[in-house]
C-alpha cells in the first residue's frame, strides 16, 4: 500500500475535515496528502506527506530509532525484517529452528531471572526482557520471511 492510500484511509476513519481541524492544518493541504504525488510529474495534484517525510528521514540517517519511537507513540514495536539466508538447506532449516527455541528460552530465563530474588520485576529487569523479546521477534520474523520466500521448499526434482 502506498503512503497516500493509507494516508486516505487513515484520514476517511474521522474524516478528512476533522483531521485537519485535530492538526490545526487546512483541510486542501490533507486532502493533498490522500493524493498521489510524483516528484517526476510536476503536474500530479498530491503532496508529500508526513509518512514519506519520516520515512525519508529514517532512509537519510540510516537510524531505525526515528520508526521505533512513532511505534511506541501509537502502543507498538518496530520489528525488523532481518534478510533470510541464501538458499535452502536442511541445516539451515534446523538452525533458525534452533536459533528460535535457544532465543524463546533466553526470554523464559531473564523473566525467571528477574522474578527470582523479590518476586517483581523492576524497570531495569523490565527491559532487559524487553530486548530479549525484540531479539525472539527478530530471529522467528526473519524465520517467517524466508518460508514465505520458499527458502525451505523442497528442491525441486
Amino acid at each position: 500500500m502506498r503512503s497516500y492510500e493509507v494516508m486516505r484511509e487513515a484520514a476517511d476513519r474521522i474524516g478528512v475535515k476533522a483531521l485537519a481541524a485535530e492538526l490545526r492544518l487546512s483541510p486542501a493541504l490533507v486532502y493533498k496528502w490522500c493524493q498521489e504525488s510524483s516528484e517526476k510529474d510536476p503536474d500530479s495534484s498530491g503532496a508529500r506527506n508526513p509518512l514519506d517525510r519520516v520515512a525519508e528521514i529514517a532512509r537519510a540517517t540510516g537510524d531505525k530509532r526515528v520508526v521505533a519511537w512513532l511505534c511506541r507513540e501509537v502502543d507498538g514495536f518496530l520489528v525488523r525484517n532481518p534478510r533470510p539466508p541464501e538458499g535452502s538447506t536442511d541445516e539451515e532449516l534446523l538452525y533458525t529452528t534452533q536459533r528460535m527455541v535457544h532465543e524463546f528460552g533466553e526470554l523464559l530465563g531473564t523473566v525467571s531471572e528477574s522474578i527470582r530474588d523479590d518476586g517483581y520485576i523492576s524497570a531495569n529487569e523490565a527491559d532487559r526482557i524487553r530486548l530479549a523479546w525484540e531479539q525472539l521477534k527478530s530471529i522467528t520474523e526473519g524465520f517467517v520471511v524466508a518460508c514465505e520466500r520458499g527458502l525451505y521448499y523442497p528442491p525441486a526434482t
